[in-house]
């Protein structure tokens, strides 16, 4: 990245910085209630309970994060003081691969934990991860985005053909081309902090 478009970058996100409300967040039973509605219209299949279930594990674990990942700022400002070491964690890969890790705790039944990149192919935007929540046996097409980083600790959620800020690839798929583009010498490594699955 050049000198004059890094400058350019960092001042676009002192500026973005300037223009949110980040950081912890009262959430209402009504948002929860919403978010549960939106899981149980993703199939007739998906438990109610489980979908209420996962609706306030999504909106509360959001919260532990944001106190963890220490988050005060813009996303791209809080990603640039992990990358420099002075926030611990909160890359929206580190967002995907918690949210994930904390619902595939519960051992759903009907309901599969999936896994998304966007922007993977771009030369300007930087790829985005999340996790989704998908009827058992679905795929990404009947999934729900569940994307805290997006909104600095605000959890966004939407069916993934109704989310337009993102064109969503199943992970396995974006990490089978990065493994084919290293093993043909396009690539050296993945991108920092990204690990094969």
């Amino acid at each position: 990245m050049s000198i004059i478009r890094s400058v350019l970058l960092s001042l676009a996100l002192c500026v973005l910085a300037a223009c949110g409300n980040y950081g912890p967040v009262d959430v209402s039973s009504d948002e929860v209630a919403k978010l549960e509605a939106g899981l149980l219209a993703l199939g007739p299949e998906v438990d109610p309970d489980e979908a209420a279930r996962a609706a306030r594990i999504a909106y509360e674990y959001t919260a532990v994060l944001v106190r963890e990942y220490e988050i005060t700022d813009a996303p791209l400002v809080h990603n640039t003081k992990v990358n420099m070491g002075l926030k611990p964690r909160g890359l929206c890969w580190h967002w995907a691969e918690d949210m994930e890790n904390r619902l595939l705790k519960e051992n759903f039944q009907t309901l599969d934990v999936l896994r998304a990149i966007a922007n993977a192919e771009s030369d300007w935007l930087i790829d985005h991860s999340t996790a989704l929540l998908a009827p058992r046996g679905g795929g990404l097409s009947d999934a729900m985005v569940l994307d805290p980083w997006r909104y600095g600790g605000r959890l966004a959620w939407a069916p993934v053909t109704e989310d337009k800020r993102y064109d969503w690839v199943p992970q396995e798929v974006v990490h089978a081309r990065w493994r084919a583009e290293i093993a043909a010498g396009k690539r050296d490594a993945p991108p920092v902090g990204a690990t094969l699955k």
